[in-house]
């Protein structure tokens, strides 16, 4: 019986543009990768953070892309002659990709954030080099050929342009208030061939802890691929054994319930210690260990309070954990690049122990950006720092047609599986201000029509996507933690500020309310509000193509204005700094 052995597909890959004859192979530097960044290791590309550079490289986003690579199938010795599974792990390809191995086509994507697997058994050569090729197209032609197919629907955003909407992709990279428009696409995350014959697919499980903090139930769970079905769960504190069974399995599925007395609980930063378990499935063929998956957990008590408010119209809104009433003073987190393979882990680690360091609790991962790095929420699990997840959307009216709404679902149920254990996320929300957009529009919104088939023949059919489909997701994958329609909601007014969440744009935008009045620009739970100030100047001097000798080196220089994509930034800085920093004659 063969182990449970994963190896890396990260080595002599090369890139090329699709659509243009004249085009070559050149290196890729690293892997994962994405595309601009190996135009500018090749020095196709200069950086477009630098300058102005940004306009430069537009094309990048309208043209096509090939990947290839080639590997060797390894010899895999079973003792009893089990058949061997071979299977490529493609953990994010960004975003329409054609697979080919050895000449035939194994795979086509739609979707940057979900992880695909193909059994590649009979495609594998035994004794001569296997060739992995993998075509990009433009997610930007993409998405505008889609919505053209769908003029019934009634396109609209903020921020990028509507082709964003019928596209699976990270929405910030079309341009936002806050960041360049870098069209970028490439294997974002890693490859890997695995090869088994039975194997953990995951472990996961479900935790209550009772309201004196004295007892954690605990259901632990695992799933099987294969015909082996013997299964020991360990469960470890700081490398001691405090529970541990052995079971079979049952239709590729085990699960125990454990109790775990006077447990050690996670608690946010300043409020407690984080300390982490280790829940370890390991599957065995006979008395042999074939494969193990370890994920870390934290056992805390997380309530979500919308309670009646005395005296006063609306419901609270705030978190519980462990008992505690918990301050959520934080940051929304967009993410760390528009190249996230350049981020590494401890780059992640060293930006959330700054927010640790800042004397903030919590972090809401904006719904425009991605689904994060395991790193990110590791950082997060370790220093107790609390996290909002929204789902990826943002700012829109998203189409709801079958193939679109079916691409969502795997994509929701995908990555809630991926990120569950984390006792960090204590909220999950289906999106950032599209509730909002549909009040703007005047999109037919009936919060007391409850017939989800019907969402689906309005002008504002992604209620479906946020009322049904994640609300499904979540109520199966995390049962035990609190799912919210989006963000800004709470069923009324998006704007009112008694009940559920707000987002607080009368600083900066709307009004520019001078900070005297901010007091009361208050809501139950503001979840993002925002003021603009202009960068530490070793950041301009950064961007800047000649640093401190640049010539517009000026805080009203046209390259200063680029790198600041809000609109209108110069007039409501000018009137803030006017209003509360006159100068002195």
């Amino acid at each position: 019986m063969s182990k449970h052995t994963i190896i890396p597909i990260d080595e002599n890959w090369t890139f090329k543009q699709a659509d243009n004859e004249d085009s070559k192979f050149l290196p890729v530097a690293q892997f994962p990768t994405n595309v601009h960044l190996d135009l500018i290791a090749n020095g196709i590309i200069q950086d477009p953070f630098i300058g102005k550079n940004e306009n430069d490289v537009q094309w990048v986003g309208e043209t096509a892309w090939i990947y290839r690579t080639t590997f060797s199938s390894p010899t895999v010795a079973s003792e009893d002659k089990a058949v061997v599974k071979a299977v490529l792990a493609f953990d994010g390809l960004d975003t329409y990709a054609t697979v080919i191995l050895n000449g035939k086509e194994i795979l086509k994507t739609d979707n940057m954030f979900i992880p695909e697997r193909i059994d590649v058994t009979t495609y594998l050569k035994d004794e001569e080099e296997n060739e992995l090729e993998i075509t990009f197209e433009s997610a930007y032609l993409k998405g505008c050929a889609i919505v053209e197919q769908h003029p019934d629907h009634h396109w609209g955003c903020w921020n990028g342009d509507n082709s964003r909407l019928a596209v699976r992709k990270a929405q910030y990279h079309w341009g936002w208030d806050w960041g360049p428009t870098l069209m970028t696409c490439g294997p974002w995350r890693p490859i890997n061939l695995e090869l088994f014959s039975s194997r953990i697919s995951d472990v996961y499980f479900t935790s209550n802890v009772n309201k004196a903090l004295k007892t954690a139930e605990l259901i632990a769970k695992a799933d099987i691929e294969g015909e082996d079905s013997k299964v020991r769960f360990d469960i470890t504190l700081d490398g001691e054994v405090i529970a541990t069974k052995t079971i079979t399995s049952s239709e590729g599925h085990a699960s125990h319930a454990f109790t775990i007395e006077d447990p050690a609980l996670w608690f946010p930063i300043r409020y407690g210690k984080q300390p982490l378990y280790d829940l370890t499935a390991t599957l065995f063929h006979k008395d042999t260990s074939i494969s193990a998956r370890t994920k870390k957990f934290g056992l805390r008590r997380v309530e979500l309070v919308q309670d009646p408010v005395i005296g006063q119209p609306g419901t609270s809104f705030f978190f519980r954990i462990n008992n505690i009433p918990i301050f959520c003073g934080g940051s929304d987190w967009i993410p760390a690049d528009n190249f996230i393979p350049r981020i590494s882990k401890e780059k992640y680690y060293d930006w959330v122990k700054l927010v640790a360091d800042g004397n903030q609790f919590m972090i809401r991962v904006w719904g425009g950006g991605i689904f994060e790095e395991q790193a990110f929420y590791d950082a997060c699990d370790e220093l107790g720092i609390l996290v909002w997840q929204d789902f990826m959307f943002g700012c829109g009216n998203y189409p709801a047609f079958p193939d679109f709404l079916a691409s969502v679902k795997k994509e929701a149920e995908e990555n809630v599986k991926l990120l569950r254990h984390h006792p960090s996320i204590v909220i999950w929300a289906g999106n950032n201000e599209d509730y909002q957009y549909q009040e703007s529009e005047g999109l037919t919104y009936d919060f007391d029509n409850k017939d989800s088939e019907s969402w689906l023949k309005t002008n504002f059919p992604a209620r479906y996507i946020y009322e049904k489909i994640l609300v499904d997701a979540c109520a199966e994958l995390v049962p035990d933690t609190y799912y919210h329609y989006g963000s800004p909601w709470g069923g009324k007014a998006t704007t009112d500020p008694t009940i559920g969440d707000l987002h607080q744009w009368n600083v900066w935008h709307g009004s520019q309310e001078k900070y005297q009045n901010f007091d009361k620009l208050v809501g139950r739970f503001v979840s993002e509000f925002g003021m603009e100030a202009f960068p530490n100047i070793k950041t301009i001097d950064a961007f800047l193509p000649l640093g401190k000798d640049d010539p517009d080196r000026f805080a009203q220089s046209s390259t200063v204005d680029f790198h600041n994509k809000a609109d209108g930034h110069e007039r409501r800085i000018a009137l803030y700094l006017v209003e509360k920093l006159p100068l002195r004659p």
